[in-house]
């Protein structure tokens, strides 16, 4: 049996315009790679319904709009979206969203200290570099847990 602890935790928190956006990112490391696990609240009613998702290789959640995030974390240098980072979007349920996905992009100990970011719009998968998700309204530094 895995242990259920996680390894790392982003605390998640919206921008001044999304003070009431708040959660929790956990990544618990896996044989298969990393599991993500997302909880937030407080996501805007938008036509979608869709947010993007993405883990930046930036490490500061200060500043409006989040500028020091820097881009999609990508050490292979690929193109979007297969960046390490790339993750699938989140789905609002009446501003909640719970998301669990396994990936093999990365591992725990390469993403501590760097970005969780929530996009205001879903990511298309095809525009570069970053999939048109639309402004940065949710931030969460990943610490060690």
């Amino acid at each position: 049996m895995e242990n259920r602890t996680p390894s790392a935790v982003a605390y998640i928190r919206g921008g001044e315009r999304y003070s009431g956006l708040t959660g929790t990112v956990r990544l618990l490391p896996r044989c298969a790679g990393t599991l993500v696990i997302a909880d937030i609240r407080g996501l805007p009613t938008t036509d979608t319904g869709f947010f993007g998702f993405h883990i930046h290789e930036g490490g500061d959640c200060r500043g409006d709009g989040f500028p020091n995030t820097g881009a999609h974390y990508d050490p292979a240098a690929t193109g979007h979206p297969r960046h390490a980072g790339d993750l699938p979007p989140l789905l609002s349920d009446n501003g909640r969203a719970y998301c669990q996905v396994l990936t093999g992009r990365f591992r725990v100990s390469e993403v501590i200290g760097r970005t969780v970011v929530i996009h205001g719009g879903p990511d298309d998968f095809t525009t570069q570099p970053s999939g048109n998700a639309g402004e940065k309204i949710a931030c969460g530094v990943i610490r060690r847990a």
